[in-house]
């Protein structure tokens, strides 16, 4: 059977235009059988998605987008078929959202639950509202310029409010304080400097009086073992003290001095003979006229024997005139 030309070449244009098909299909991810494993999702809002979009889980390509289609003829809800290159555990509770980027290809991102059961193939997974980059990136930058303005608005009613303190006369107050301030610190380093050079000489008071506490302290260190006996004896006086019996001192004490005031009291009040010798001035005359008396008699027996006492060996009775007064090397002086 002879076949003829245009008969081939119709044959190589149907398998031409067949493979430009499949090739075409291929590069856009999109086999001509349905084959491999396959999960659904479906959004309100496609967001510009095409197939063979990519899909990511954490961040790493786990398929691409099959097929979209129409749900419904009004068009609320669209079916997006999602072929992963491998079976994978993808928990049932997951959720898949959309990912605009305005600078390359919109993607749809997989976040995974933590079921313990996991989707199969040909399920459908739950979705979520779509993200887009410059959504997220707006949404970060909204509260920043927020802050920011306020920020502003703070600083230009601090700035009013310095234009407003710092009028010609309080710049002019401000410049001299700042003068003066400057005085004060160069002063204040001459002052430095001036107790720097005081310390650095050998023979300045300073240093005489560090010599003298350093040979203070030399000498404590010198005598320490005559002040350790000292605070031993002190530490034993205090144990004595300690332990002597002085409250039944004091209360003995106590009792001597009540009966001495009240003696005192008794004196002063003329109360027994010793208060009336104490008091009365006639009881110290005759006190004093009886002790001039004995003073005689005994002068007069000293000077005259004979006539108190008639013995033979001295001779006869003395019959001279008796004394009337003591003898003056023999009277007490007051």
């Amino acid at each position: 059977m002879k076949v003829s030309n245009e008969t081939k070449v119709g044959a190589l244009t149907v398998i031409a235009v067949t493979l430009i098909i499949i090739g075409f299909n291929v590069l856009r991810g999109k086999t001509m059988f349905k084959s491999g494993n396959f999960i659904h999702a479906k959004f309100s809002d496609t967001k510009g998605l095409i197939v063979s979009n990519p899909v990511f889980i954490n961040g790493y390509q786990v398929g691409a987008i099959f097929d979209i289609e129409n749900s419904n003829d009004n068009l609320s809800e669209i079916a997006v078929a999602i072929r992963f290159n491998k079976a994978y555990k993808i928990p049932a509770n997951s959720i898949a959202a959309i990912q605009e980027n305005p600078l390359g290809t919109n993607s749809i991102s997989i976040v995974l639950g933590n079921a313990t059961t996991y989707l199969k193939n040909e399920d459908t997974i739950k979705t979520a509202p779509s993200a887009s980059l410059l959504g997220d990136i707006m949404n970060t930058l909204s509260p920043l310029g927020e802050q920011t303005k306020n920020t502003i608005n703070s600083l230009e009613k601090v700035l009013n409010n310095i234009n407003k303190v710092l009028n010609d006369q309080n710049k002019e107050n401000f410049s001299v304080m700042l003068a003066n301030l400057t005085e004060t610190t160069k002063n204040l380093n001459t002052s430095m400097a001036a107790i720097e050079n005081m310390l650095k000489k050998q023979d300045g008071s300073i240093a005489q009086s560090f010599d003298n506490v350093n040979a203070f302290t030399k000498n404590l260190n010198g005598n320490n073992s005559k002040i350790n006996s000292i605070i031993a004896n002190l530490d034993s006086t205090t144990q004595s003290l300690n332990q002597a019996d002085l409250k039944n001192t004091i209360a003995n004490l106590q009792t001597v001095v009540a009966e001495l005031s009240t003696t005192l009291k008794k004196l002063n009040a003329g109360n027994g003979t010793a208060a009336k010798i104490l008091n009365d001035g006639e009881v110290y005359k005759e006190l004093k006229n009886t002790i001039s008396s004995l003073n005689t008699l005994v002068d007069d027996v000293r000077l005259h024997p004979k006539r108190y006492i008639n013995v033979s060996v001295f001779g006869k009775k003395d019959k001279s005139t008796p004394l009337s007064k003591p003898i003056a090397d023999t009277v007490a002086h007051d």
